[in-house]
C-alpha cells in the first residue's frame, strides 16, 4: 500500500503533480525543491508564484529542500526535473532514495551526450528497476487548476503503471496505462521539437493552413522515427503522441511553441533563453533527435530544419522554403 509519495522538482510540473496527489485522501505528499530559499517561500506562501501564480498548494503537501526529510520512507518517487539537470540532482539524492520505492518520471527529453531517454537515465543513476513514464497532453497550468485532462502511465511492467494510474487518477485527471514505455518517452521528446516548428509558423504569421500541415507532417516524422526503432505506431497515435503534439503545438502554455514563435519573429536563441522563466526542452532535444536520425538514417526534414535554425544559424524563413522545395511525393 502506498502511504508516502515524494515529488522531486519545484517547477511547474512538479508543483502540479503535488497538487494532484494531494487530492488522494490519507496520502502523505512531499515536494522536494532544490533551492532552500525558494522552498521556504513556497512553504510559507503555499504558492509557486513564479510559474503557477494563483494556484494554492494544499497545506497537507510538505515542501522542503531537505532531501532526507523529503525522501524518508517514500513508497513512490515522482521525478519532475528537466533533462539537463537530472543526473546531477539524482546523483546527490541517490543515498536518500529508498531502494524499494517505485520510480515514476514526468521528464520529457533525450540526453544530448548519451542519447538516453529519461527512464534510462533514472535507471543508470538509481539502479535497474522499473520506471513508469508519464506522457500525454498535461500542461501544468491547467492540471494544477483542476481542468479535465487525460494522460498515460507507461511501463513494461504493466502492474507498475497500474499502480501509478490508481494513485494519481482524480475526478479531473484520467490516466490510461500502456506497456510501451519507449514509445511514450520518445513521443514526449519528439513533439517538443515539432512544437518549436509550429511556433515558428506562428511567429512568421504563416496562418492555419501551414501550421495544420506542419503538425500533420510532424506526426508522420514521429511515426517514421518510431518504426525505425521498432516502436508501434499506435503509441504515436495515442495520448502521448498526437494528443501531446496537438496540445504542445497549439497552447499558449507551451514553452516550446512560444520559443519557436520568438524565433519566427527574429529573436536569437540566446535572447529567448535569457527571457524565459522555464526550460523549453525541445531546444536541447532537437540536437539529440537529429543525432539519432543520422545514426539510424531516418528522414526527419522538419526536425532537421529546426536543428539548423537553432544551432546552425539558418533563418526560419529559409528553413520553411527548404521544406516547401522538397521533391514532390505521395503522402
Amino acid at each position: 500500500m502506498v502511504r508516502t509519495v515524494t515529488v522531486l522538482g519545484g517547477g511547474a510540473m512538479g508543483t502540479a503533480c503535488a497538487c494532484v496527489l494531494a487530492q488522494n485522501e490519507g496520502l502523505i505528499v512531499r515536494l522536494w525543491v532544490r533551492n532552500p530559499e525558494f522552498a521556504q517561500h513556497m512553504d510559507q506562501s503555499r504558492e509557486n508564484a513564479r510559474l503557477l501564480p494563483g494556484v494554492q498548494i494544499s497545506d497537507t503537501v510538505i515542501i522542503t529542500a531537505d532531501a532526507e526529510k523529503a525522501l524518508a520512507d517514500a513508497d513512490v518517487v515522482l521525478v519532475c526535473i528537466p533533462t539537463r539537470g537530472l543526473r546531477d540532482a539524482l546523483g546527490s539524492l541517490q543515498p536518500q532514495i529508498p531502494g524499494s520505492a517505485l520510480l515514476c518520471s514526468g521528464v520529457k527529453g533525450i540526453e544530448n551526450e548519451t542519447l538516453l531517454r529519461p527512464g534510462e537515465m533514472i535507471q543508470q543513476e538509481l539502479g535497474s528497476r522499473p520506471v513508469v513514464a508519464l506522457g500525454g497532453p498535461c500542461h501544468a497550468e491547467e492540471v494544477a487548476r483542476r481542468k479535465p485532462a487525460s494522460i498515460v502511465a507507461a511501463c513494461e511492467q504493466i502492474e507498475c503503471a497500474e499502480q501509478i494510474q490508481q494513485l494519481m487518477s482524480t475526478s479531473f485527471l484520467r490516466i490510461y496505462t500502456n506497456a510501451d514505455q519507449r514509445g511514450v518517452e520518445y513521443s514526449g521528446a519528439l513533439k517538443n521539437v515539432i512544437a518549436i516548428a509550429a511556433g515558428i509558423c506562428d511567429g512568421l504569421d504563416y496562418g492555419d493552413n501551414a501550421k495544420s500541415a506542419l503538425i500533420t507532417r510532424g506526426l508522420a516524422e514521429m511515426v517514421r522515427f518510431g518504426r525505425a526503432l521498432d516502436i508501434s505506431p499506435l503509441t504515436f497515435y495515442g495520448l502521448a503522441g498526437v494528443g501531446d503534439l496537438v496540445a504542445t503545438c497549439g497552447s499558449r502554455h507551451s514553452r516550446n511553441r512560444a520559443f519557436g514563435e520568438e524565433l519566427g519573429k527574429g529573436r536569437s536563441c540566446d535572447e529567448i533563453v535569457e527571457s524565459m522563466n522555464a526550460v523549453a526542452e525541445g531546444v536541447r532535444t532537437a540536437a539529440s533527435v537529429v543525432d539519432i536520425a543520422r545514426q539510424q538514417k531516418i528522414d526527419l526534414p522538419i526536425a532537421t530544419e529546426v536543428y539548423r535554425v537553432l544551432f546552425e544559424g539558418r533563418s526560419p524563413r529559409d528553413a520553411t522554403e527548404e521544406l516547401m522545395a522538397r521533391p514532390l511525393k505521395e503522402e
